[in-house]
């Protein structure tokens, strides 16, 4: 568990785990405390700003904006592999296959969290050999992939949802880019060349 940076507009806490199917190697290559963490740290912090604009966060719109900003986030990361992917998606959507990343807000009410000296977010399970597929099909590298699915999957945990409608897929598109871009990277929706 990593310790809250004091130095950090958004403070936060990461946990990453994995299922014992994937090797240490692999999670120290793809999924580094501090690469993960700088990830989450950078959309905190581009949320934090919108919030002082007058964006409202759907599953947090019941706190207030000075708690949501005082409070360290919590994130949980759970990396598995195709097989406990394709059942979890199961379980959680009634979809037979193993998907990139699943969203499980912590869904806690204001008046807990308002007792809380951690905001948890929730948790985000990454299945990382449909990662590794998709980023090859879509000639990026996984590092890139991982980390717009990082911020794809944050966005999902404070309300936001692409599936809603249009209007609901153009925000989220734009925050992630306009994130992504804040850490130099490319915006995963242009097609490569």
């Amino acid at each position: 568990m990593t310790q809250p940076n004091h130095h950090s507009a958004s403070f936060a806490v990461l946990d990453i785990s994995a299922i014992d199917s994937i090797d240490n190697t692999l999670l120290a290559s793809f999924y580094g405390e501090d690469s993960l963490l700088s990830i989450m740290k950078a959309t905190l912090h581009y949320m934090d700003v919108r919030i002082k604009d007058g964006l409202t966060l759907p599953y947090f719109a019941d706190i207030s904006p000075e708690l949501w900003q005082k409070k360290t986030k919590a994130l949980d990361i759970y990396i598995t592999d195709v097989n406990e992917g394709r059942q979890l998606n199961l379980e959680a959507r009634d979809k037979d296959y193993a998907t990139n990343i699943l969203s499980y807000p912590s869904d806690l009410p204001a008046a807990i969290i308002e007792l809380m000296p951690t905001l948890p977010l929730g948790e985000l399970i990454i299945c990382h050999e449909v990662v590794v597929r998709e980023a090859s099909e879509q000639d990026k590298t996984v590092v890139q992939h991982i980390s717009h699915l990082l911020v794809h999957g944050i966005l999902h945990l404070l309300g936001f949802d692409h599936e809603l409608g249009q209007a609901e897929q153009d925000e989220m598109e734009s925050f992630e880019i306009e994130i992504l871009a804040s850490l130099n990277l490319p915006n995963p929706y242009l097609p490569t060349t």
